[in-house]
């Protein structure tokens, strides 16, 4: 990177154009073929993960911060904005004063063996952003998402995401009869049928299926399952958030799986 950054005053830079348009549209990344990735937390999680950003964007003001120019010099490319060049391509509130323009990456091939989650038309980006880091932790390292899914690159599921995306295979757009790839059991959800989740044996590798906020599962799927489990509820709510669900499940495969302590 050069010690010097380039210095971008002009509202109608092409870069800060390009930029805004990934921001007002979550689904640009897609035809752009370039993601933005705003805040500290984000720029740094790439940075962990050791991929490279095409470009770094650096408000004035978080210049003035050590730790903000360090991460910047990550980039190939630094640019510096007054902030409220930054403020007026920023989706938060707050702008973040920092963030990193990633090469969008081409989605994987479905792995067939893979414990994985399944998103259908699960419609809300926090919940599906939650769910990304869910699957993250507990070691699900592959997300397919079916068509009426939020899109997964989209600015809102990336800020929920906290910088899960960069350690999973995200596969988005599909439709059901490309979940017939997958060679591993499914395991459904539902509020009203099958088996409780803490009495039930969970297969190992498995596919997790997570379903619309209001509707569940499509039944068409909760048909095709090897299983379908139900979280008991002794409190007497309605339901659980389906983030919160997918939590639960997600925590309970995990440890039926893990190695038993002698």
């Amino acid at each position: 990177m050069s010690t010097a950054p380039q210095s971008i005053t002009s509202r109608d830079n092409p870069l800060l154009q390009r930029l805004r348009r990934l921001v007002r549209d979550g689904g640009a990344y897609r035809k752009a073929g370039e993601v933005w990735l705003e805040g500290e937390h984000l720029c740094s999680a790439l940075r962990q993960r050791g991929l490279k950003p095409l470009q770094a964007l650096v408000a004035e003001s978080a210049w003035q911060r050590p730790v903000l120019r360090e991460l910047a010099a990550w980039a190939p490319r630094v640019a510096v904005v007054p902030d409220v060049l930054f403020g007026g391509i920023s989706a938060l509130e707050s702008p973040a004063g920092i963030g990193f323009v990633w090469p969008f990456p081409q989605a994987p091939a479905i792995d067939a063996s893979a414990a994985s989650l399944v998103l259908d038309r699960v419609q809300d980006s926090g919940n599906v952003g939650s769910m990304l880091r869910t699957a993250a932790a507990f070691g699900v390292r592959q997300v397919l998402a079916l068509q009426g899914t939020a899109l997964l690159w989209s600015p809102k599921v990336l800020r929920a995401g906290m910088g899960a995306h960069f350690g999973l295979n995200l596969v988005e757009g599909l439709k059901p009869g490309d979940l017939e790839t997958l060679a591993v059991p499914w395991i459904g959800t539902s509020l009203q049928a099958g088996t409780w989740l803490h009495e039930a044996t969970l297969p190992s590798p498995c596919a997790w299926l997570m379903g619309h906020e209001g509707q569940g599962v499509d039944p068409a799927l909760l048909a095709r399952c090897a299983l379908t489990v139900r979280i008991a509820q002794p409190g007497g709510e309605e339901s659980l958030n389906v983030a919160a669900a997918a939590a639960i499940c997600l925590h309970e495969s995990m440890r039926q799986a893990a190695p038993k302590v002698q």
